[in-house]
């Protein structure tokens, strides 16, 4: 289980299969009101205040991003309780909302430096038959595979790309309206055409 801050109300957990698995929690498990996922939530809380001071106080919004093959990202955000007026003078709550699961065909990691996404490309390019598209946002790249990938050597590529970039819960949609397209197809392969040793 790994937890990071995103902002001062929000932060991110990523959990494996085996972070599931070690818990008896399947994915469809994640919102059903069963006293195991109660536990890894609570769990989560816990891990989330010794890490970074993070504290539960009132409501909250939970998201759960589906990783297939990889596990899942939830992210909480941190609500707060309180009243207002509207301008008729009656008062009205605000409260965050619970989301439904995203499950989603494609698969995006994020590398905090081209370099990164260099090195992982070249180390694919013996597993990728075609595939892949890359964007750049916020500073950071982002590999995204989707039905157009092609490799027969799934389970390795995953691996390497964990090993140099970060499952991301950015989606394709906003990287396709906000981000930089720098590659629209064939990522692996154009990248090694700039890059690779045999230039």
């Amino acid at each position: 289980m790994r937890v990071e801050r995103l902002g001062g109300d929000k932060i991110r957990f990523f959990l494996t299969l085996d972070d599931l698995s070690d818990r008896g929690i399947e994915k469809e498990d994640m919102w059903r009101d069963i006293p195991k996922v109660q536990e890894l939530f609570n769990e989560m809380m816990e891990h989330a205040y010794e890490e970074l001071g993070f504290e539960i106080a009132g409501p909250v919004a939970v998201e759960v991003h589906d990783l297939p093959t990889q596990g899942m990202v939830v992210v909480v955000t941190r609500g707060r309780s309180f009243r207002t007026e509207d301008e008729f003078g009656h008062d009205e709550t605000y409260e965050l909302e619970v989301f439904p699961m995203v499950e989603t065909e494609h698969i995006a990691f994020r590398f905090s430096d081209l370099e990164h996404l260099i090195q992982v490309a070249i180390r694919m390019h013996p597993f990728v038959e075609q595939g892949g598209q890359v964007y750049e946002y916020n500073g950071a790249y982002y590999l995204v595979l989707g039905k157009d990938f092609q490799t027969d050597k799934f389970e390795a590529v995953i691996a390497l790309l964990s090993e140099f970039g970060e499952a991301s819960t950015v989606t394709d949609a906003v990287l396709m309206e906000y981000g930089k397209c720098i590659w629209s197809n064939h990522a692996i392969r154009e990248i090694n055409q700039y890059f690779g040793s045999n230039k």
